[in-house]
């Protein structure tokens, strides 16, 4: 039996600026782990958004991600439908995952959108 096709998601991906926590991982499969602080945590979330050309379909922002009061960082993702051509964005929310504390346990950073998108 063939698995039935996956619809296209968009994703937005939300960024904790207020935890001041740091965790050690890599940014890419196969890469040394690195200290990440949230402000390094958007910024490399940016370049492989870019750099895997997903610009239309993963948005970046700043705001509470949960887990207030943790150590930090904190990341949450936001599952919504894929924009179809010519009509706006959905902003039904179809599914969500956090990070929130389980930031440390990923193989890298990367496996945020790999496992989203």
């Amino acid at each position: 039996m063939t698995p039935a096709p996956t619809k296209p998601m968009r994703l937005v991906v939300t960024v904790c600026p207020r935890e001041p926590g740091v965790v050690r991982l890599p940014v890419k499969p196969g890469t040394r782990p690195q200290r990440l602080d949230a402000a390094a945590i958007l910024h490399h979330l940016a370049r492989l958004i870019e750099e895997r050309g997903l610009a239309a379909r993963v948005q970046l922002q700043v705001g509470c991600a949960g887990g207030c009061g943790g150590p930090g960082p904190n990341v949450s993702v936001t599952l919504y439908p894929a924009s179809r051509r010519g009509h706006r964005d959905d902003h039904v929310a179809t599914g969500w995952k956090t990070y929130v504390y389980s930031l440390p346990t990923l193989p890298s950073l990367a496996t945020i959108l790999d496992d989203n998108i």
